[in-house]
């Protein structure tokens, strides 16, 4: 098995261009993941290509929850909220160091878009639909016990609140974690690799891709017996390659989120709140911050680089003010941002807010097979239903039959914790370890909850790569993460290391700024950097702090 590194990226390329592939998938976020993970684990040769980093695209930038779609509710899209809600109990057990439950506060006002009848009625169909755990099913409180849980929440027109759970996540570590699975079962991925163009036979149908590594320039063909587009927002660009996008488009829309210092916005309970306008809006506490999100408007910018406008920004802001008052936030507590693109299937007439979240699968003529639409909590089912597309169409065309899928009880990278009912004992177990070489219980508990079981390894290297670390003048922890990311995580640019594994960016600017050179000269001289490269990777970080804070960079 090749590792999953960038140290070993032409190998890679080189084991793929001596076989036929059974499945080929275009795009490494969430889904492609997912669909790697399912179709290696079935015992196809499975390789997915990733123009930008994994996960740098929709999953990287949503509101870091795997939730069951209370918001459904509203649009009467009840199976959505079944089947969402089913799958969400599933990531958890299949990664509890990456997702965990959170507590989620409904609160009602006079005149608001919920009141205590519908707010019972609604939180009680969910708990049914979702299938909650009799732990987690909601309860209904009075004003005082909801001034009581967050105090900072208006206080005028408040009637009471929901109380009920959903489950906070790190969507970038979560993609990576699912990816590094995929990668143990013997799935080849590679991420700054662009599909130029498909390969097809004599009979019109698409046996491959013209792969561009974006490193190199180099082009490479890697055949493979089905091919499949998940590539999120660029799904219908590659439909449009393939001359199948007819019919249903997608229709992007944009969704932006801000992040408070918790001595700004000292939020003490998850929020979600129904803002002036109607729209429904999520205030989240973490790591010491807040964060709060989201918009919903149509995109039509670049795909690859959406950013926050000052209009974002500003929606969001009052939107702080309209439900916390007593903080008058401004934009000079805006610590940071990211901005995503929803790949939505369109629906006419309908607003962005409005549009379902449903995937779908569409076969074209050519055979390949596009998925497009869907959410973070449903990957798994998602890719479950093109892997089973693929056994079937395998069934009939050469009379081999595979398995079925086995993904609902395959623990992620980092998962082998026991399930969540193993992972408080495995936490208390690895924090006296870490105690033992002088990491701080603070320290290990967020190491924990990123890496999970693999935080021994992260350990390993604080322990013995003091000497490195100090060469490289970064702390001992930092430096561990990040031998770890270029070692087992595939980073081979900073932002990647800063962004999509550690979400410092989002969560610890004054870490990147504090160790951004030093990052980079290391990782320079491991990968070879050349001069030009080291010199464009050091801009890129820094337009990428400036943009998370001010949106007329």
């Amino acid at each position: 098995m090749v590792k999953f590194s960038n140290l070993y990226r032409y190998d890679v390329y080189e084991g793929l261009m001596n076989e036929t592939l059974d499945v080929l998938i275009i795009g490494g976020g969430i889904t492609g993941a997912g669909i790697a993970l399912d179709g290696a684990s079935r015992g196809f040769k499975t390789a997915v290509f990733e123009m930008q980093d994994f996960a740098a695209g929709t999953s990287s930038r949503s509101t870091k929850l795997v939730h069951g779609g209370l918001r459904y509710l509203q649009q009467y899209e009840l199976a959505m909220v079944a089947d969402v809600g089913k799958e969400r109990s599933i990531v958890y057990e299949n990664g509890p160091h990456v997702t965990q439950p959170e507590w989620m506060l409904l609160p009602f006002y006079k005149q608001g878009n919920f009141g205590p009848f519908t707010a019972n009625l609604g939180l009680r169909m969910y708990d049914y639909l979702a299938k909650v755990k009799k732990q987690e099913r909601r309860t209904m409180l009075s004003r005082k016990e909801t001034l009581e849980k967050e105090p900072l929440l208006k206080k005028t027109d408040l009637k009471g609140a929901g109380y009920y759970v959903e489950y906070k996540t790190d969507d970038a570590r979560l993609t990576i974690e699912v990816m590094k699975k995929a990668v143990e079962y013997g799935a080849r991925a590679i991420n700054y690799a662009k599909v130029e163009e498909l390969i097809y036979d004599d009979n019109k149908k698409v046996i491959g891709v013209v792969v561009e590594d974006q490193i190199t320039g180099e082009q490479y063909n890697v055949y493979a017996k089905k091919v499949i587009n998940a590539s999120g927002p660029w799904v219908d660009s590659i439909r449009e390659l393939d001359g199948s996008k007819q019919g249903k488009e997608l229709h992007l829309t944009k969704g932006v989120h801000i992040v408070f210092d918790s001595s700004d916005f000292p939020l003490k309970q998850a929020v979600y709140y129904d803002n002036k306008d109607g729209r429904m809006i999520f205030a989240i506490p973490r790591d010491n911050k807040t964060y709060v999100g989201t918009t919903d408007t149509t995109y039509e910018g670049e795909i690859a680089h959406p950013t926050m406008t000052v209009e974002d920004r500003d929606y969001l802001i009052d939107a702080v003010n309209y439900k916390f008052p007593s903080l008058s936030i401004s934009k000079d507590e805006v610590e940071s941002s990211w901005a995503g693109l929803r790949p939505l299937i369109g629906e006419a007439g309908k607003e962005p807010n409005e549009i379902s979240r449903k995937d779908e699968i569409f076969l074209s003529d050519s055979g390949l097979i596009s998925i497009a639409g869907g959410k973070l909590t449903g990957y798994r089912k998602m890719a479950e239903n093109v892997i089973d597309l693929i056994v079937n169409q395998f069934k009939q065309e050469i009379g081999i039959l595979y398995s079925k899928s086995e993904t609902k009880e395959i623990p992620i990278a980092g998962g082998n914790v026991g399930g969540s009912k193993g992972f408080r004992q495995f936490k208390s177990d690895q924090i006296k370890e870490a105690e033992e070489i002088g990491i701080s219980k603070e320290n290990a508990e967020q190491l924990i909850n990123k890496y999970g079981s693999n935080v021994s390894e992260i350990f390993r290297h604080y322990n013995e790569l003091h000497n490195e670390a100090l060469e490289a003048s970064l702390d001992r922890l930092l430096f561990a993460q990040l031998r770890y990311a270029i070692d087992e995580e595939c980073i081979y640019k900073p932002a990647d290391f800063f962004i999509r594994r550690t979400s410092a960016l989002y969560f610890d600017v004054e870490q990147v700024k504090a160790n951004q050179e030093n990052v980079i000269a290391y990782m320079a001289k491991i990968f070879d950097y050349t001069k030009e490269e080291r010199a464009y990777y050091y801009r890129d970080l820094r337009q990428l702090l400036e943009e998370a804070v001010n949106p007329e960079a």
